[in-house]
């Protein structure tokens, strides 16, 4: 029985040492990406935002190409002309 009482202390202590941090500061830490201060400090992305980046780039990569009307190894990507 004692050694229950001691276990329920010792996690019952450890609990509120974990809620210090929540406690003082009146919130919880952000750990969305997108919201994280720090994280966008480092340079870090959430992946949707990395996503959206890399589909705007091929966007605009595919809107600079131009097919001249004939085939050449620059176009053959293009879907243009089938093989």
């Amino acid at each position: 029985m004692r050694t229950l009482l001691a276990a329920i202390l010792i996690l019952a202590i450890a609990v509120a040492l974990m809620c210090v941090g929540i406690i003082v500061k009146g919130r919880f830490p952000e750990t969305e990406v997108s919201k994280n201060g720090k994280m966008r400090e480092l340079g870090i992305k959430c992946m949707h935002e990395q996503e959206r980046e890399l589909m705007e780039a091929e966007r605009a990569a595919r809107k600079s190409k131009s097919c001249a009307g004939v085939y050449s190894d620059e176009c053959a990507g293009c879907g243009f002309y089938k093989n």
